[in-house]
């Protein structure tokens, strides 16, 4: 495979870059870090205005209607600039799964006030810690409502509207799993703000109580779907993670040739020469394997999953690693509150559980190649 983005489309990273850097300083960043708003509200209506939250969204559902490669060369600069809006859990994850499995009328509704960024969505999934797995889902699904207790749930707090995974059967199956759309703001919703390592993205336990809840999809095919809007989001996931991590490159490198000790700059010294190479060794194995997703997802390609599981390993490895090592590139100035390094660490940690432990992508991918050498 020779994969590379067409001109048009480094266009569009090169104007998300500009816009995000100048509308998404580190101090917008801290201002949802430290409490004094949910989110950045002013940034995300930008995005809507530049159109950035309907890029892959039907031109006839108020998007733009331009593709997956798009809005992988976005997901990669707000992954640079730590974006503090609900980007990941309304675009990756809750429109996806309507553009999936949802009815013309649940497009209708939702899908133009996405692209508007009038609506905030929520994937509401994990039910306490572990990874996806259809048989820890308790929360039950049946006539029109929804009961139980979902945590942590991405932007939960300010979400206006969730998509639920609920049991509608009890035999242990997968086809046991439904999903339901919930219009957070209807009655029996209770929510709570919970505390996480990056609090510059919100999460929070949901409780619902009888909730009306609208079926998503062929009531036997939520996890089906689900394993689908998952796959999808990991590739889009990992172009966060490597923006991310390549911003942690060029801020140690910057350090690097900045910081003087000893009448020398610190970046000549061979211990932090390796620290910054394998920084850049990991950021780039990230980035062929992200490539090698967006394929993947642009062309719906049969090897999807297991491109979606290798861009999600090594971009999570890339990003922590990358991370880690910018603090230790700028020594004991890294750990201070004023350095922006720890901005960079949180995201990394919380990206790499976002959607699952890395440890549960590696078995995905081992799975997945099994069965496809089986077949």
């Amino acid at each position: 495979m020779n994969f590379d983005f067409s001109d048009d489309q480094k266009q569009l990273r090169d104007e998300a870059r500009r816009f995000l850097t100048e509308r998404c300083p580190p101090k917008a960043v801290r201002d949802v870090l430290e409490g004094r708003q949910p989110y950045d509200r002013a940034l995300w209506k930008g995005l809507a205005e530049m159109g950035f939250l309907g890029v892959a969204i039907p031109e006839q559902f108020g998007g733009a209607g331009a593709g997956y490669l798009e809005l992988c060369v976005i997901a990669e600069e707000m992954g640079r600039a730590l974006a503090p809006v609900p980007f990941a859990s309304t675009i990756y994850l809750a429109a996806e799964a309507i553009m999936l499995a949802g009815s013309d009328a649940q497009k209708a509704k939702w899908l133009p006030a996405i692209a508007s960024g009038a609506a905030v969505g929520a994937l509401a999934l994990f039910e306490g810690a572990g990874n996806p797995a259809h048989k820890t889902i308790k929360v039950s699904g049946s006539q029109g409502t929804v009961s139980g207790t979902k945590a942590p749930v991405a932007d939960g707090t300010i979400a206006d509207f969730a998509i639920v995974a609920a049991r509608t059967a009890s035999t242990g199956r997968e086809s046991d799993i439904g999903l339901f759309l919930v219009d957070l703001s209807g009655d029996g919703v209770q929510r709570k703000t919970l505390t996480n390592i990056d609090q510059s993205h919100n999460q929070a336990e949901i409780i619902f109580d009888r909730c009306k809840a609208e079926p998503l999809g062929a009531a036997n095919e939520g996890w089906s779907i689900l394993t689908r809007v998952l796959d999808r989001a990991a590739v889009l996931t990992a172009f966060e993670q490597v923006g991310g991590a390549d911003r942690a490159l060029e801020m140690g490198r910057d350090y690097a040739l900045d910081r003087i000790a000893f009448g020398r700059q610190i970046g000549s010294f061979q211990a932090v020469k390796h620290l910054l190479a394998d920084m850049y060794v990991s950021a780039t194995l990230a980035r062929s394997n992200c490539y090698y997703g967006a394929w993947a997802l642009s062309t719906n390609a049969a090897e999807l999953p297991e491109a979606a599981a290798t861009a999600r390993i090594s971009a999570t490895q890339a990003f922590q690693h990358c991370a880690k090592n910018n603090i230790q590139v700028h020594g004991g100035m890294g750990f201070t509150w004023e350095f922006d390094c720890h901005l960079y660490y949180r995201r990394a940690n919380a990206l790499a559980l976002s959607l699952g432990s890395l440890s549960y992508w590696e078995s995905q991918l081992i799975d997945r190649m099994r069965f496809r050498n089986a077949v």
